[in-house]
């Protein structure tokens, strides 16, 4: 038993000075919740990549590019998905992904941190922080966070979907993503 514990501390100790560059996708998800007509809806991305490379001892030097593919959207039901995928929504013949681009990685204790990047939609980018933990599991580190985005900056849900009263403006972004040590 006394050698399991040191086991785990020396795998926790090697977590915290590596750097975790490959995203394990069976570990990973992108999800969101919006509210129509004030009712919790959940959806997800069936399909994104993540470029992502992060020492928790060198938070400053990390970096990430994740490309969700819009169209992979379960929104609910297939009615659902064939609604946001259209103009008015996500208009994914004109723009088929959405990006996110982090220019910079900030340290804010206790295993929390915020990546500052570019958010594009649509077409449309925006400057935003988005806060995350990180957390050594195993000889993997998990990257999880919840992000705010406004749809109106995106243009997202036009014409009648653009009141508020009927769908919200605010939709909560989820995102975990596994890492696993991998080459430099």
């Amino acid at each position: 038993m006394k050698h399991a514990w040191l086991l785990a501390a020396c795998l926790v100790a090697s977590a915290a000075e590596a750097e975790f560059n490959a995203v394990l996708p069976a570990g990973s998800a992108v999800s969101f919740i919006s509210r129509q007509m004030g009712v919790p809806v959940q959806g997800s991305f069936g399909k994104f990549s993540a470029q992502i490379a992060f020492d928790p001892a060198k938070p400053e030097q990390g970096r990430a590019q994740i490309a969700v593919d819009l169209a992979s959207i379960d929104a609910g039901s297939s009615d659902a998905n064939d609604e946001v995928k259209g103009k008015a929504w996500f208009d994914v013949r004109s723009y088929p992904t959405a990006t996110f681009v982090a220019s910079s990685v900030k340290a804010l204790g206790g295993g929390r941190y915020e990546a500052r990047g570019r958010m594009t939609i649509k077409g449309r980018s925006v400057d935003l922080v988005a806060p995350f933990s990180a957390k050594p599991v195993g000889a993997t580190l998990s990257l999880e966070g919840d992000l705010p985005i406004s749809r109106k900056q995106y243009g997202i849900g036009e014409g009648s979907w653009s009141d508020p009263s009927v769908v919200a403006d605010e939709v909560q972004i989820h995102f975990h993503f596994t890492l696993a040590v991998g080459k430099k």
